[in-house]
């Protein structure tokens, strides 16, 4: 078995059975053993920018990591930024960048570069391989760092001469199972309930998998509960919507509309989700989104167990599971008459 096979049956045994591709030479050992070993289901895409982007997509549906196959330091290159976007969303990737055989790097070929110095800043975890024995643990270690809690990119530099060299028996791989997540504070939970409580204007302010149809039906009861209102951030990975879900609006974009919405309440609460901020810098136009004065307290972060915090939360105001929450109707509505909009768009 070679170092190719080795990466290939190690990325199966945990779990990781989809590769996004675009190769090139130096790669031809790995995608040898693609075509070899049952089991890895690979999706060719014509530019790098493609590979990067399905990968991020494929996390945040399948709520696992798949792994990318790309050549050198410019193929990664290339495709740094949907990589920016999937570390932005938390999504876990494997990345596999080829690079020359390790010999073969003193001589500075036309393709040579520093891979892990491109990787680095849209990377949370990079590793290159020095011999066709570290294969299988490098590979281990790629995939539990993808899984890490909310989830992170990991790119594994893989030299030609690591992919074609004699590699061991593998030992240890399994499926990984999605890490735990650390679950609600006490004391947090508490304080927020009383915040609830109050009567001040507050707004819960959802991210992550908080946007998801289970977190955000208890955040419906919580909502119908105390009178808090929803929101979820602008851009978040995933937001699970349609009739008899609870509708949330996100935060608008643009500046004035955001401090618009914004403007009344007194407290925010954050479960998975950041202090709002504008995209840009504007002249005359604060860059922090919320209300001067506005208490703003951090409930949970992205990395949480977030379900578990607003079941908690629901609890601790006496909004149980199965009490009622504002959902989206599940009767269609008529057909719309009159100028084009976009809700009648939607309607039709």
């Amino acid at each position: 078995m070679n170092g190719a096979e080795s990466l290939v049956r190690t990325l199966l045994a945990q779990g990781v059975d989809t590769c996004f591709t675009n190769p090139g030479t130096s790669e031809m050992h790995f995608v040898a053993a693609l075509d070899r070993i049952e089991g890895m289901r690979c999706v060719l895409g014509l530019f790098e920018g493609v590979v990067t982007g399905a990968a991020d997509a494929y996390y945040r549906m399948a709520r696992k990591p798949a792994s990318t196959l790309l050549h050198l330091g410019p193929g990664l290159g290339n495709g740094l930024a949907n990589l920016h976007n999937a570390r932005k969303a938390h999504s876990g990737i494997v990345n596999i960048v080829g690079e020359h055989a390790l010999p073969h790097l003193v001589l500075n070929a036309p393709l040579t570069s520093d891979i892990e110095g491109v990787a680095r800043p849209m990377s949370d975890w990079v590793r290159t391989i020095r011999s066709a024995s570290e294969v299988a643990p490098a590979a281990q270690e790629a995939v539990r760092a993808a899984m890490q809690p909310p989830g992170q990119v990991a790119t594994l530099v893989l030299p030609a001469d690591c992919a074609w060299g004699e590699a061991p028996a593998i030992a240890g791989a399994q499926s990984l199972a999605q890490l735990p997540r650390p679950g609600a504070d006490t004391m947090t939970i508490a304080a927020a309930a009383r915040i609830l409580a109050s009567g001040e204007p507050t707004l819960i302010l959802l991210g992550g998998v908080a946007c998801f149809a289970a977190p955000l039906e208890s955040a419906g009861r919580i909502a119908a509960k105390t009178g808090c209102a929803l929101m979820t951030e602008f851009y978040v990975p995933r937001l699970e919507r349609g009739a008899g879900r609870v509708n949330v609006p996100r935060v608008p974009y643009a500046v004035d509309a955001a401090l618009a919405a914004l403007a009344g309440y007194r407290n925010i609460l954050l479960i998975g989700a950041t202090d709002p901020v504008s995209f840009f810098a504007y002249p005359g136009k604060p860059g922090r989104q919320a209300p001067s004065g506005c208490h703003v307290m951090q409930v949970a972060g992205v990395g949480d167990d977030l379900e578990g915090v607003l079941q908690a939360l629901g609890e601790a105001v006496g909004a149980k599971h199965g009490s009622g929450a504002i959902v989206a109707s599940r009767i269609r509505p008529a057909l719309p008459t009159g100028t084009i909009t976009p809700q009648g768009i939607a309607q039709i």
